[in-house]
């Protein structure tokens, strides 16, 4: 354990504090990080570190150079967004902002990230540049290629890059990592069964009845995991939300029913079988009762692979920080990450960092640990340490 690095890193441990529940009292969705952004872009002029804004929107960039010469460059990543949920947390600094909050720990993502690029400026005893890559948009609002449509790596160019992520109920001073898939892809999918519609009581004969259908579909979307996927795959295909008719008139049969739902899988290839496997249910399900089918998906993530020598690094990194065994194994979860698209075009490593007892992500009792924060940021200095070859 780099006892020495923790102990000085905990001297900004009430700044630092202070910042995220700043953050944590004024959350922002995904493409409104306006005051986010500029906070952030403040705190990194205010320490020497050069700053561009607007990347891809909402994104901001700081680059710092080290006092050695190196043409290595790596990025640290940490996303700014919240979500749509009412905070009963109760806490002081809780959300001002009437149904927005941040339950994913964005707000402590931000503020280690920051909290290293403080350091990081005081100490630049290293040969090469970081790039602190400060993205908006994470929650499904495509922040990530937003950022990479604008150039992202070209205009900030990166030989690696690095994410983190609390992890709920793992202790603090520990993380947790694995090779290869590591976060699904997913996204979400409609189907509209559209019929003629009739009299449920005097006509039923007549109606082309997308009840029936729809309730074939939904049955038969259970098999798709069961049968189609391989058994050493892992997909989840739910169904969401399901609209159609009217409790104001249950004798007549719709004449058109919505069905949505979400999919998640670890491979393109999986994916493509799903969505596959769903049009062709939904057709013949439709065709059965003579009725119509559109389907449509919208895959919002991809997998998060983790590249197998930069893994190797963040392992040895974390346990450095925090112990020989501070690094716990981990399962892959079907939960997705934006940050996903920037290993497709770099290679790098996601780590999770214990966030301690508590509340799971995206309720409405969530929040980060702040005693996780000298975990985080002392990942992130000494991952540029290692990275960079500092004295």
């Amino acid at each position: 354990m780099n006892k020495q690095l923790l102990d000085d890193l905990r001297g900004d441990l009430a700044e630092l504090t202070a910042i995220r529940r700043d953050i944590h009292a004024h959350p922002e969705m995904g493409m409104e990080e306006v005051r986010t952004s500029a906070l952030v872009a403040e705190k990194l002029r205010s320490w020497g570190i050069e700053v561009a804004t607007g990347v891809g929107r909402l994104g901001v960039v700081g680059t710092l150079r080290g006092s050695r010469p190196g043409q290595h460059t790596i990025g640290l990543r940490a996303d700014m967004d919240a979500l749509a949920i009412h905070e009963t947390t109760g806490k002081a600094y809780a959300s001002k902002n009437e149904g927005t909050m941040h339950a994913c720990g964005h707000d402590g993502h931000t503020t280690m990230l920051l909290g290293a690029a403080k350091y990081l400026a005081a100490h630049r005893d290293f040969a090469g540049t970081v790039n602190f890559i400060f993205q908006p948009a994470e929650e499904g609002r495509g922040g990530a290629s937003a950022m990479l449509a604008d150039k992202l790596f070209e205009r900030f160019p990166c030989d690696s890059v690095w994410g983190m992520h609390c992890w709920p109920n793992l202790p603090v001073g520990q993380y947790a990592l694995r090779k290869g898939a590591t976060l699904a892809g997913g996204g979400g999918w409609r189907v509209v069964f559209q019929g003629n519609g009739g009299h449920g009581g005097a006509a039923a004969h007549l109606a082309a009845d997308i009840t029936v259908a729809q309730a074939q579909f939904i049955l038969g979307l259970q098999t798709i995991v069961s049968r189609s996927v391989a058994s050493y795959d892992t997909a989840v295909v739910s169904v969401g939300a399901i609209h159609g008719g009217s409790m104001e008139s249950i004798n007549v049969i719709p004449a058109e029913i919505e069905i949505g739902g979400t999919a998640r899988f670890f491979s393109k290839e999986v994916r493509d079988l799903i969505e596959r496997r769903m049009r062709e249910l939904a057709d013949l399900s439709a065709k059965m009762v003579g009725a119509t089918a559109e389907v449509t998906a919208e895959w919002g993530f991809v997998p998060l692979i983790n590249h197998d020598a930069e893994t190797d690094i963040a392992t040895a990194v974390a346990n450095s920080v925090g112990g020989a065994d501070a690094v716990k194994p981990m399962q892959p979860s079907t939960g997705g990450e934006d940050f996903a698209f920037m290993l497709e075009q770099r290679p790098g490593a996601f780590i999770m960092l214990g966030n301690g007892p508590g509340s799971g992500v995206h309720t409405p009792t969530f929040d980060f640990n702040d005693e996780a924060i000298p975990y985080g940021v002392g990942y992130w200095v000494s991952l540029v340490r290692k990275e960079l070859g500092a004295e």
